[in-house]
């Protein structure tokens, strides 16, 4: 069962691009070479106010593990005093498409 990392952090809109710096640089040193890792979507909120992190993994196990690994939590710890981090682990309930098209 795949897995998704989602961290939506609120952020003074001043330091909105020093945070996507960090979690750049976590996601190329660290976050991309571990087990289970699919891919990661950084977006920014216009106004600046927040950064949203989406994280593929293989499952959650592999999740879990990245959040535990203390490269990851030092680069969480960095995020920390830029800004106010939500984050959490999910599984997937649903995805909808449009509905095919007749011609």
């Amino acid at each position: 069962m795949t897995a998704t990392f989602v961290n939506i952090i609120s952020v003074d809109p001043a330091r909105q691009q020093e945070l996507i710096e960090v979690l750049t640089e976590g996601t190329e040193q660290v976050i991309r070479h571990r087990p289970g890792f699919v891919s990661v979507t950084l977006l920014a909120a216009v106004d600046g106010s927040r950064v949203i992190t989406i994280a593929q993994w293989d499952g959650p196990d592999d999740a879990e593990a990245t959040l535990a690994d203390p490269r990851a939590q030092e680069f969480a710890a960095r995020i920390a005093e830029l800004g106010v981090p939500e984050a959490g682990v999910y599984r997937p309930a649903g995805q909808f498409t449009p509905p095919a098209r007749t011609r």
